[in-house]
């Protein structure tokens, strides 16, 4: 009982560690769906791997169920990282690729032991959460999918008791702005429990191996299937990219056409308004190939206007805001403080936090063989390479405190108050600098829309009515399509 609680007690603390770590490094994380999970029984988490350890960081800080994952045990070796895994109870699985000297036959047989581990605790009441994809990627499609996941489900039915409810099978759609930057956004939306066919029903005896195996492969497909509408896999980047310009064509049109303001949609929005482009295109390209491909050869035409005069649909409209109020914030601050203040702790914090976030980005850079590995090595080095800066700073401020005090002995002698104060204003000025040059970039590239709009009203003139033609033919087509989401007044989607 008592060891129970303690491993409950470290499991705890690790997904807060965790929490801390993907909310630092994440500027938003929104979260839907939470109601899909079943709370009487356990069940089985299945999601795509676009993002390295990102992924399985964000489901464990956002799943109010405990949660037990399945990682290669090349992964373990990794300094913190592997200490991380064990406290979360984070079981291991025997990759070829591993580089081990474990034999392929003892690497089957701790294969199976882990499968039976994670089976019975998903039969106890928890949840497991698998990538069935095996690895992380960069592609906008799922890659091919492992059968493990399928076999863990069946093992889980029939470690659970005949009279308990089955375990649930619950999609997750993990959906990124821009995976690789720090301080962008982030979407973990549950989807409701899959539904089974009678021919999936893991109540249904299996008379040998070769039955066994062919319902474990359907099951395989009928996760397949599932993911590939939970992601919004598209064929290729271009078609994803095109799919998100026509995403905003639309919502900036219908802002214009209600008279509201175009704003910024939040990362939900944007996922939901990229997921009616897509269903549409999906649903009617088999129908009607030649309307389809003429409109996607249009979007292409205004897309790359647009991106001549690097503007964004809503710019069309109105002229951006010099600075955000939260500008105006740090304008009044400095005001306040008669510009003494505030200037030395940005500065303090580009000097202290500088060299660490070069290093960090460098790192990174060379460190990750794809995109996907770039925000995992940020998380992970940042999570201690920042602390050890702020703590070198904290040194020698008290070495400074020392020094000065040798020269001016008036001045008390506390060197651990000064060593602290200076690691404070050196996180402080690391998190000001962050934010104020955030929003340089915000206030320069308003400028410059300005300027363009300015310049080139006949080619705006032109897009606008590109806009608008464009709109009415993909509002024409899909007037009969059952797409996700409700469109509100000002033009924006919900749930």
């Amino acid at each position: 009982m008592k060891d129970h609680q303690n491993a409950t007690k470290i499991y705890r603390l690790a997904r807060t560690f965790v929490r801390r770590l993907t909310s630092g490094f994440f500027r938003q994380i929104d979260v839907t769906g939470l109601e899909n999970i079943p709370k009487d029984r356990g069940g089985l988490l299945i999601s795509w791997h676009p993002n390295g350890l990102i992924d399985p960081g964000l489901i464990l800080a956002q799943l109010p169920r405990p949660v037990v994952f399945g990682a290669r045990h090349g992964l373990f070796r990794w300094p913190i990282l592997g200490f991380l895994m064990r406290s979360l109870g984070t079981v291991p699985i025997y990759r070829a690729d591993d580089n081990t000297n474990v034999n392929p036959q003892e690497r089957r047989r701790a294969n199976q032991e882990s499968l039976k581990l994670l089976a019975d605790k998903v039969a106890g009441g928890s949840y497991s959460a698998l990538f069935p994809e095996g690895t992380s990627h960069d592609e906008p499609h799922l890659q091919d999918l492992k059968k493990g996941g399928a076999r863990l489900y069946y093992q889980a039915c029939r470690s659970n008791e005949i009279t308990r409810k089955l375990p649930a099978i619950i999609p997750v759609g993990l959906h990124y702005d821009r995976k690789r930057s720090f301080r962008s956004r982030a979407l973990v939306w549950f989807h409701p429990p899959v539904e089974l066919e009678d021919f999936l029903d893991p109540r249904t005896k299996m008379h040998d191996e070769d039955e066994e195996e062919e319902q474990v492969a359907k099951l395989t497909s009928k996760f397949e299937e599932v993911l590939d509408e939970v992601v919004h896999a598209t064929d290729d980047w271009e078609t994803h990219f095109l799919m998100h310009r026509l995403r905003k064509l639309v919502r900036s049109q219908r802002a214009k056409i209600s008279g509201a303001k175009s704003k910024r949609p939040d990362i939900t929005e944007k996922t939901l308004g990229f997921a009616r482009i897509r269903q549409g295109y999906y649903q009617l390209l088999p129908e009607k190939p030649g309307q389809v491909m003429t409109l996607r050869k249009r979007v292409e035409n205004y897309d790359a206007d647009l991106r001549e005069l690097k503007l964004d649909d809503h710019h069309l409209d109105q002229d951006p805001r010099i600075a955000s109020p939260w500008l105006a914030a740090l304008l009044i601050l400095q005001a306040v403080f008669v510009f003494l203040l505030l200037p030395p702790v940005l500065v303090f914090g580009y000097l202290a936090n500088g060299p660490t976030a070069l290093i960090l980005w460098a790192l990174a850079r060379l460190g990750a063989k794809q995109k996907k590995d770039e925000a995992t090595i940020k998380i992970l080095a940042g999570a201690i390479a920042f602390p050890l800066t702020w703590m070198f700073a904290a040194f020698l401020g008290a070495l400074g405190h020392q020094h000065v005090h040798s020269y001016f002995p008036g001045i008390p002698n506390a060197p651990i108050t000064g060593g602290t104060f200076v690691a404070i204003l050196a996180a402080i000025g690391g998190i000001a600098a962050l934010r104020y040059l955030h929003l340089s970039r915000q206030t320069m590239r308003a400028l410059r829309v300005r300027l363009t709009r300015r310049r080139r009203r006949a080619a705006i003139a032109h897009l606008k009515v590109e806009r608008e033609e464009i709109f009415n033919a993909v509002i024409a087509l899909s007037s009969r399509l059952d797409l996700p989401g409700e469109v509100q007044n000002d033009g924006s989607i919900r749930l």
